[in-house]
């Protein structure tokens, strides 16, 4: 499943079905299905990543993390924190 593709509607907001979400440019493993979770905002929201270095992060403002693919550097969207389905978890 590859993720972040917004040239066009994101396909994969409302896809539960288990499996590892990929990085659209290079294919490296980001996100489980198991760290997915229905959120209101169009694009799949996820708890974690699914390895340390599946993502690089950078911090853009306070409370939000700019997010790159941790192979080649493609960009993810951000990290919110505190903004998960649970009190201190982070919303990618």
């Amino acid at each position: 499943m590859s993720f972040c593709s917004f040239l066009g509607g994101e396909v994969f907001k409302d896809h539960f079905q288990p499996g590892i979400y990929v990085c659209a440019k290079c294919g490296h493993e980001l996100f489980s299905s198991r760290a997915k979770y229905e959120h209101s905002s169009p694009w799949p929201a996820f708890t974690e990543t699914l390895r340390g270095d599946s993502v690089a992060k950078r911090e853009e403002r306070p409370g939000a993390l700019k997010v790159t693919c941790g192979k080649c550097g493609n960009g993810l969207g951000h990290e919110f924190l505190n903004d998960g389905p649970k009190q201190g978890q982070s919303r990618f």
